[in-house]
């Protein structure tokens, strides 16, 4: 073997030690499998081919997850309907409150994505990524072991049942109620359209009044629109005004 190949092996095992290390401190344990973990870690924007990047294992991880929430809630909430249920999973595995979690988890810092690409910073893909690092846990432990962290890690520490009892996760509608008690004639445009990453990004503006409040770009408008909408109501001091009310 050449000395250049000596190197490329030395410096690739200490790549691997450093890479497990960083996982065992975001994640709380010494993972088995690294290249689960890795491609869990690796978005679309620098590795396009499907059994390199995170997309397959989001898939797989956005699953097991739900039926872990699911589960969580059913047991919860023996006396409540599945409507409530449902509104509440979808509360605790809404893009927005992932992608909150990845971020305080420490996920965004070890996660490998075009880092040059600025809407990427500001979008939901660490909360897609935290999707995909379950479904690489329940690749490399088992159902169990999955369950355990995403009880210990995800819902205890960062899911807060009565604060999710009470959050009204469509903005779009709180928004629209707001307009129509006040007066105001709110609509909700596209105001761009490109291709990012092989993806569609779509920015949409919430419109007051022909005057623009808030903008959000997303993956597809319905998500877009519900940042706009989030945006504006902060603007708007609504959450606040609301609390003083109560």
């Amino acid at each position: 073997m050449t000395i250049v190949g000596i190197l490329d092996r030395f410096i690739g095992k200490e790549s691997n030690v450093a890479f497990k290390k960083n996982l065992r401190n975001v994640l709380g344990f010494t993972p088995g499998k690294t290249a689960l973990y890795q491609a869990a870690l690796t978005h679309r924007s620098v590795r396009d081919s499907a059994d390199e990047n995170n997309e397959r294992l989001e898939y797989l991880g956005d699953a097991i997850l739900s039926g872990i929430v699911a589960d969580f809630l059913f047991k919860k909430y023996p006396y409540k309907e599945e409507g409530f249920l449902t509104e509440m999973r979808s509360k605790m595995v809404n893009r927005n409150k992932l992608n909150e979690i990845a971020i305080k988890m420490g996920l965004k810092k070890i996660t490998f994505y075009n880092k040059f690409d600025n809407s990427l910073k500001m979008s939901q893909i660490f909360g897609n990524t935290l999707e995909a690092v379950v479904g690489a846990i329940y690749l490399d432990k088992g159902f169990v072991k999955t369950k355990k962290w995403v009880l210990e890690c995800i819902i205890i520490p960062h899911l807060y049942m009565e604060d999710l009892e009470a959050l009204e996760i469509n903005h779009k509608n709180k928004l629209y109620g707001w307009a129509n008690k006040n007066g105001k004639n709110l609509e909700f445009e596209t105001l761009d359209e490109r291709i990012e990453g092989g993806r569609r990004l779509f920015t949409i503006g919430a419109v007051v009044d022909g005057a623009l409040l808030a903008e959000g770009k997303a993956y597809n408008k319905k998500d877009a629109s519900q940042i706009a909408a989030a945006i504006a109501i902060d603007k708007l001091g609504l959450n606040k005004v609301e609390g003083e009310e109560e």
